[in-house]
């Protein structure tokens, strides 16, 4: 008994997650949530230094500022809220093929995470 407990221990710990971050620092994507019982999508350009969004229409732009290899904060250009003034704080928890999951939250409220997934759509 103690030997298995032992070789799941092992086995457990040298399980790492893929985390191919920089896969994914550049590239065109698609986040799609629901909001009120509907599925809407977002589709966003990043460069090394700006991610453009548009959602229903509208171009929203943002300064991003990479923490490390997995993780970035985005600060609109132009907020309209003070709400908006704060960063987002975006850490890639998982890659995989052409999606990544990852979770935010703003750097002001760090206890309110919420999490998704993007899919890259072209390079």
């Amino acid at each position: 008994m103690k030997r298995i407990l032992f070789l799941l221990l092992l086995l457990s710990s040298c399980y790492s997650v893929e985390r191919s971050c920089v896969d994914f620092k550049t590239g065109v994507f698609e986040f799609s949530t629901s909001i009120n019982d509907s599925i809407v999508t977002s589709t966003f350009t990043r460069t090394d230094k700006y991610e453009i969004e548009s959602f229903n229409g509208v171009k929203d732009s943002s300064i991003i500022k990479w923490v490390n290899e997995c993780e970035f904060l985005l600060t609109k250009i132009r907020p309209k809220t003070n709400q908006e003034k704060r960063p987002i704080r975006i850490k890639i928890l998982r890659t995989y093929g052409d999606q990544y999951d990852f979770e935010f939250s703003a750097v002001n409220n760090p206890d309110k995470i919420s999490r998704g997934t993007v899919k890259r759509v072209s390079d």
